[in-house]
């Protein structure tokens, strides 16, 4: 991984235009009737068991590379204090099968990262899904410096700055023909930048903040000594002393 950079320039694994104006991906639904076959939804509870497994040896062999592996993010002067990454419970609620609704023309767009500097990107597509009683939707981008087809979902919600990174999380999703995707939340995680500020990290746009809460995935990562704040280093501000995303 090239050091400056919290999603990988393969990447790690990122609305634009008429969206950037938009400042929640949710909107209280006004008592809906039951949800069309096909609609986004948790998976089956019968088909828990196996994915909660491999979930768990994933968080166990990421903090194994976190703590000694050769790419780590971790600042070499904490590994030796690291004990692991705090995940929220895993939560089947927050695992959808979503259909990719693709833009006919992937725009090219501007995202801005936590130094200020910019990311080219394509604003690709969108997820619709629901959590609890919202109606959420999600942009979905993609770069073109990447060595495999992937999709980018960055997101802030509203454990961002408290219980989580508040620079936001993020999904990534390898890029497939049918057009269906698992989206699990419960494999959100937190950019290198959360751990170390010599990496470079795009921000959620304005589009993809959620008014509800996302408790899945990793949860705010303070280490010693530290608040587990963004920091920055020059670029503009926004709300919050976080960089505001561009979007152009």
């Amino acid at each position: 991984m090239k050091r400056r950079s919290g999603v990988r320039r393969r990447t790690l694994c990122t609305a634009c235009g008429l969206l950037a104006l938009v400042l929640c991906g949710c909107g209280r639904a006004p008592e809906p009737p039951p949800p069309p076959e096909g609609a986004p939804a948790a998976e089956a509870p019968g088909t828990e068991a196996p994915w909660t497994e491999a979930l768990l040896l994933e968080r166990e062999a990421k903090d194994s590379a976190f703590r000694s592996g050769a790419q780590s993010p971790m600042p070499a002067a904490e590994r030796a204090a690291f004990r692991g990454l705090s995940y929220y419970p895993v939560d089947p609620a927050l695992r959808f099968s979503v259909r990719l609704h693709r833009y006919e023309v992937a725009a090219p767009v501007r995202m801005g990262t936590n130094t200020g500097e910019v990311r080219d990107a394509l604003r690709y597509g969108w997820f619709e899904f629901r959590v609890g009683d919202r109606d959420c939707r999600l942009e979905v981008f993609r770069f073109g410096d990447t060595a495999a087809p992937s999709l980018f979902v960055p997101f802030r919600d509203a454990t961002s700055g408290d219980e989580t990174y508040g620079a936001g999380r993020y999904v990534d999703l390898a890029e497939n023909t049918s057009g269906t995707y698992d989206l699990d939340f419960n494999r959100a995680y937190n950019p290198y930048c959360a751990y170390n500020p010599g990496y470079v990290c795009p921000l959620p746009p304005a589009a993809n903040t959620l008014s509800v809460p996302v408790r899945a995935g990793e949860k705010k990562y303070p280490p010693a000594g530290k608040t587990g704040k963004l920091q920055r280093r020059g670029g503009a501000k926004g709300i919050s002393g976080v960089p505001k995303t561009v979007l152009s």
